[in-house]
């Protein structure tokens, strides 16, 4: 469980190819402080660290979280969002953050606002994913507010200290990012399909 309040970002040192899996060896300030099967969020997706060097740390994704997210699009020097799991007795500074990514989206439109950044990312509703008008969404790992939702579509805006800090900064136009929904929304999104004590297909 994470809160998407990110703690650090890290860099691609090394990609390797393990049959249909992807070892990625991540250099940061974090690394050391890490633990062998400690999970860790990257760009939003929790992955568990199988391996601890100076100042680094490997973890790795299978087939489905490749399929599923943009760490398959990840190159040597690309910079992922990390956080560590949540602590109980922690404050809760974002929103709760599972570590699993419900689908990607495309950046369609960056915009720089003297002072702040907004972001448009399009994505495909017909999973059954949803966003509201300040609710809370999960982008690359990042807990954000929704600030113009739609049907296949919703904005997002950055502060300074998020935009310096995330890698949001590196965000082009084009760009693939995980999106995780808010977890009490798609329980709400699922309940209203129910119909007479049965789903609807």
């Amino acid at each position: 469980m994470f809160t998407g309040i990110i703690e650090t970002v890290g860099t691609v040192s090394s990609l390797k190819k393990d049959r249909d899996n992807l070892q990625m060896i991540i250099q940061s300030e974090l690394s050391n402080e890490l633990k062998i099967d400690q999970s860790v969020s990257h760009n939003g997706v929790c992955l568990t660290v199988i391996a601890i060097g100076l100042g680094t740390h490997t973890v790795t994704a299978i087939t489905e979280t490749l399929n599923k997210t943009n760490l398959g699009k990840l190159k040597e020097g690309d910079q992922v969002n990390l956080e560590r799991c949540m602590q109980i007795n922690g404050r809760l500074d974002g929103h709760i953050v599972q570590g699993h990514v419900d689908q990607t989206g495309i950046c369609t439109e960056s915009i720089e606002k003297n002072g702040s950044w907004e972001y448009t990312i399009s994505y495909d509703p017909s999973v059954g994913n949803i966003t509201v008008e300040k609710g809370s969404i999960c982008v690359n790992g990042i807990s954000l507010t929704v600030v113009n939702s739609k049907k296949d579509s919703f904005s997002v805006a950055i502060i300074p200290y998020t935009y310096e800090n995330t890698n949001m900064q590196s965000l082009r136009v084009g760009d693939t990012v995980n999106l995780e929904f808010d977890i009490i929304g798609k329980y709400v999104a699922r309940l209203a399909l129910q119909k007479d004590g049965r789903w609807e297909k």
